[in-house]
């Protein structure tokens, strides 16, 4: 009888073990990348088209579970794409950034493999390659919390998918040439929802979302755009903001939110009003002659068109800007939800830990031989042949790049601009405050791969370490983009806790093409797996690194 007690104790614990160490689920995908004519404001153009559709097929999937997708390029120019904020722990391999990977050359494929580890939120994916984004290759990510965390709001009745961009009717090969011929990309020519510009009194239009009378929805709103901000707002209805880049929020309502370019947000809409159409309405910030872009959110069994006056926009002057800038202050963490924390676990008491290194950056823009390049800190960004990452794996780095061309403080304005590849050295595991400082008249958006950081505060004028005071040091919300107002300053915290190569950019395309980016290389002292995933082995090798053996497998746990 104890005999047979101890075997089935065995088996139990057996079956215990299995469960706990069982990986993750998976996901598959296979994606055809290839051209094919839209019309997003009504002028037939070449877009980029995954699986024949624009956007792209939606990603939908529940935290940690394992992403693996099959990318075939029918394009005629090599291909990456990346994965917007979707932090990418330990496997910079897999960014899909120009500075850590291979391009898919055209006609061949490449399979991406990552895991949105202790992740949920919102975001979108697209080509990093040349002006790829510019016409499509573009689709959304979202990432649901498991069963067993509770999600601090009631489930909705159904979610919907919304992204936003400005749009321009020349392809992405003549925005390319443009460009490369040293001019600008200038002003887009519209905005679009869900690759759709709509217009009022269009009858026959397929419907945004349909809603049942009574009943809450979630939307998630992305810009995927390159160069404007967008403010979104439903006729008639409010808006509660529930989720920003990842982040379950404070659930303050709004009439209408600004979304700058590259962030993503969800907000909840209860159809409580008459059951009839309304207008999802999204116009440009920020522009003397605003683009507007309208959708159809209908109730179901609903009697009556939408009606022809829109909700007004906020002010596009400096009350603009100022009315903006309160509305990101009033966006606040929820810390009492239970969700996934940013790593370490703890640093959301990021307000209690010293700052180890401070590095101020402000947008540099010059004309270099005669072509306009834009810059960081007085350094404008290239990228290579051999990526970054593997040049610096392979030992090689010395041939390809030279490390810390950008210091931690901005160069002298009549100094001139440095065009060569920009690699920062990063301490692992320092806790960092990056200063973005906005010296142009324009608004500017900024983003980290592999990681969330503190967005602490937005505030105009030049930055100083007594405005320090200044900052939210108790619940500003974790995310991967900031925004920053002309003539003003952000400033960001994080602790470089993720290892690898990764790319810090402005998300203003034009901008990140002709070098405003730079890359963060954080190298764990261990190289252990514990830090950082070995090379996968189907990874692409190019430039002088092509061809040779891979170094010794990282070891350890």
């Amino acid at each position: 009888m104890e005999y047979s007690r101890m075997i089935l104790v065995a088996l139990l614990l057996s079956v215990s073990i299995g469960i706990v160490m069982a990986e993750d689920p998976y996901l598959f995908f296979d994606w055809k990348v290839t051209y094919g004519t839209i019309a997003p404001l009504g002028v037939p153009q070449q877009g980029i088209l995954i699986n024949g559709q624009f956007p792209g097929p939606k990603i939908n999937c529940t935290s940690n579970n394992n992403i693996v997708v099959n990318v075939f390029n029918f394009l005629d120019e090599p291909l990456l794409l990346t994965w917007g904020g979707v932090q990418q722990r330990k496997n910079s391999w897999q960014d899909g950034t120009p500075g850590t990977m291979c391009p898919i050359l055209p006609g061949q494929n490449y399979t991406y493999h990552f895991q949105v580890k202790d992740q949920i939120g919102s975001y979108f994916y697209f080509p990093t390659t040349g002006l790829h984004r510019a016409s499509g290759g573009i689709g959304m990510l979202q990432i649901h919390s498991r069963d067993l965390i509770p999600v601090p709001f009631d489930t909705p009745a159904d979610e919907f998918a919304v992204i936003l961009g400005d749009w321009y009717n020349k392809g992405h090969k003549t925005l390319k040439r443009l460009l490369d011929s040293g001019r600008s990309i200038g002003k887009p020519d519209g905005v679009v929802i869900n690759g759709k510009s709509g217009k009022v009194g269009d009858l026959n239009v397929e419907p945004l979302a349909v809603m049942e009378a009574g009943k809450t929805y979630r939307f998630r709103v992305c810009n995927a755009g390159l160069k404007n901000s967008i403010n979104f707002r439903l006729q008639g209805h409010t808006l509660t903001l529930v989720e920003l880049e990842g982040s379950h929020t404070v659930q303050n309502v709004y009439d209408s939110i600004d979304l700058h370019v590259g962030q993503c947000m969800s907000v909840l809409v209860t159809a409580n009003r008459p059951p009839k159409d309304y207008y999802f309405v999204a116009s440009s910030r920020f522009a003397r002659r605003p683009d507007v872009a309208v959708s159809v959110v209908r109730y179901a069994n609903g009697n009556g068109p939408a009606s022809p006056v829109l909700p007004a926009a906020p002010s596009e002057n400096s009350a603009g800007i100022a009315w903006s800038m309160n509305q990101f202050r009033s966006f606040r963490w929820n810390l009492t939800a239970s969700a996934a924390r940013p790593n370490p676990q703890g640093s959301y008491h990021y307000g209690k830990i010293d700052i180890t290194r401070t590095i101020k950056i402000t947008n540099t823009r010059s004309v270099v031989g005669g072509k306009l390049r834009f810059g960081i800190n007085g350094v404008s960004h290239v990228d290579t042949e051999t990526p970054l990452k593997l040049a610096e794996y392979f030992g090689m780095s010395d041939k390809v790049f030279q490390y810390d061309l950008v210091k931690d403080e901005p160069a002298a304005s009549t100094a001139p601009l440095v065009v060569a590849p920009s690699v920062v050295n990063a301490v692992f595991r320092n806790f960092v405050e990056i200063v973005f400082e906005n010296h142009e008249k324009t608004i500017q958006t900024w983003h980290l791969d592999g990681y969330s950081f503190f967005a602490v505060a937005i505030e105009p004028g030049r930055w100083t370490p007594d405005k320090r005071k200044l900052y939210n040091l108790q619940d500003a919300v974790s995310r991967h983009t900031i925004h920053v107002y002309p003539n003003s300053w952000a400033a960001v915290m994080t602790t470089l806790d993720n290892a690898g190569m990764w790319n810090l950019r402005s998300d203003m395309w034009e901008r990140t093409y002709l070098g405003q980016q730079m890359y963060l290389s954080v190298l764990s002292p261990a190289k252990s797996l514990r830090d950082e995933y070995n090379i996968p082995e189907a990874q692409q090798l190019c430039g002088i690194v092509k061809g040779l053996p891979k170094p010794t497998p990282y070891a350890g746990t």
